[in-house]
């Protein structure tokens, strides 16, 4: 009887294993240790807090070969079936050192809207909220106060899409017959005539990257006339109109490399060149409409130059500053040189693509049984949602599309999810009349939020963490808090 533990065949149990600490980028810190096999999260957090010499412990996630370790290295060596001769290599990726508390009960309901909620969007600083749908207006609320300023109008038909300028000065709103209209973001006075050239309805809009204007002057629209335009809001006119698709733009993304991407119902996604209005490529390989797209640097463009405060520095070159930090932090803290692109289908699949300098996809996402509405990467670029009408959300790998899991809740179509800015929560928003929010971290129900009489169309989580907001079939708004 010796006294080393035997396990199987005699062999013995290994109790400890040499690691390597890594980043996103493979580099190496710190030298390789021996640790106990069954450690912790919270102990290598402690580790390379130490290797790192940080003054303060900051909060950091682990993972091997992509799956992260959330109980115990041990349980992530059996599952890739690591051989333990070798040194197990641990990447370590910082995670927002404040955190964002899940909202738990409604606050008010919010009502003026005779027509359904299809739109709810908080502006930049999380301090304004826009609603749009059905009954043709655009409605501003305080956020703190939970009242109506202003109703804006103007739209004679459904209000589609409406977009919030990232330095909160302009709000832009599209409808259901084509017009685009620009409002002035605090007093909600219209500015100039409408935009009209599109002959069908507007699905989407979106604004150039702050860091790249400085002055959010130009943005574009998506159409179901099959065209996308670039529009000057100083000018009020149509700088280029990008024609190429064979069936309606169902969504569009301005991304940082100059290039604006598009989703369409002709099953192709489009990267365009947004000072010539050229075709660059084309981004072929699902079998149906396309319905949505997110860029895992969206959360740094809609937030611009404000943290998570709501505070923006004074200073205009300092503003574009920070603004461009927020996506270069986005891009190195996952390894990537250039941002990555996911969009879903009806044909119940999602892709994940280097637009930048592909053609061909990263992966092609499996898993949901029907159409996907909805999909959002995290803010931090770590995570993929998708929303489908398979009534689930599934949870993938930002930088590989791996699968990672699926949340059950909802009885009915789910239609869109958002995230919390600290990447820890997610949000979704159901044809079950329901609210859930998801934990990141077990993987399982946060809250469920039920309270709206009819579908919920639309939701959005404030950027200060706050408040989350919803709207829909039932013509409320409701408001959620901690």
């Amino acid at each position: 009887g010796g006294g080393e533990e035997r396990g199987e065949g005699g062999a013995e149990t290994t109790t400890k294993v040499f690691v390597q600490f890594q980043t996103v980028d493979n580099e190496e810190k710190g030298s390789q240790l021996e640790v106990p096999i069954d450690i912790d999260p919270k102990h290598m957090r402690e580790l390379i807090n130490q290797i790192l010499g940080n003054e303060e412990q900051l909060p950091y996630s682990f993972s091997v070969n992509d799956t992260e370790i959330k109980a115990s290295l041990k349980s992530v060596i059996e599952e890739e079936k690591l051989s333990l001769e070798q040194v197990v290599r641990i990447t370590y990726q910082p995670q927002a050192v404040f955190r964002v508390r899940s909202v738990t009960r409604c606050s008010s309901t919010l009502t003026g809207h005779t027509g359904a909620i299809l739109h709810v969007h908080f502006s930049a600083d999380g301090k304004s909220l826009a609603s749009g749908g059905g009954d043709g207006t655009v409605r501003l609320w305080d956020v703190q106060t939970s009242t109506q300023l202003k109703i804006l109008k103007g739209h004679k038909n459904w209000v589609q899409a409406v977009a919030w300028s990232p330095d909160g000065s302009i709000l832009i709103s599209g409808d259901s017959k084509g017009e685009i209209r620009i409002w002035d973001g605090k007093t909600g006075v219209a500015k100039g005539k409408p935009l009209r050239g599109h002959k069908d309805y507007i699905s989407s809009l979106a604004w150039e990257p702050y860091h790249n204007a400085e002055v959010c002057r130009r943005f574009c629209s998506g159409s179901k006339d099959n065209t996308i335009k670039i529009w000057d809001i100083v000018t009020k006119r149509a700088l280029l109109s990008m024609s190429g698709h064979t069936a309606g733009v169902r969504a569009v993304r301005w991304g940082c490399e100059g290039l604006i991407y598009s989703a369409s119902q002709d099953r192709s996604i489009k990267v365009w060149d947004c000072e010539r209005g050229t075709l660059v490529r084309s981004l072929e390989g699902h079998a149906h409409w396309v319905n949505g797209l997110t860029l895992n640097v969206d959360y740094a463009l809609r937030i611009g130059p404000y943290d998570h405060q709501g505070r923006a520095p004074s200073d205009a070159k300092e503003r574009v500053a920070v603004a461009q930090e927020k996506v270069k932090k986005v891009l190195k803290e996952n390894g990537l040189q250039y941002e990555l692109l996911c969009s879903c289908s009806d044909d119940f699949t999602c892709f994940l693509w280097d637009p930048v300098r592909s053609k061909k996809p990263l992966i092609r996402m499996t898993g949901h049984q029907q159409p996907i509405n909805h999909v959002a990467f995290s803010p931090d670029g770590r995570y993929i949602a998708s929303a489908s009408f398979d009534n689930s959300v599934r949870l993938w790998h930002g930088t590989t599309g791996k699968f990672i899991g699926v949340f059950r809740a909802h009885v009915q179509d789910v239609y869109m999810c958002c995230w919390s800015a600290d990447s820890r929560l997610l949000l979704s928003a159901s044809k079950d009349s329901t609210l859930v929010v998801w934990n990141l971290k077990t993987k399982k129900i946060k809250h469920q939020l039920p309270g709206h009489s009819d579908e919920v169309y639309a939701c959005d989580w404030s950027p200060d963490g706050h408040k989350v907001c919803s709207g829909g079939k039932d013509k409320v708004l409701k408001v959620w808090v901690t």
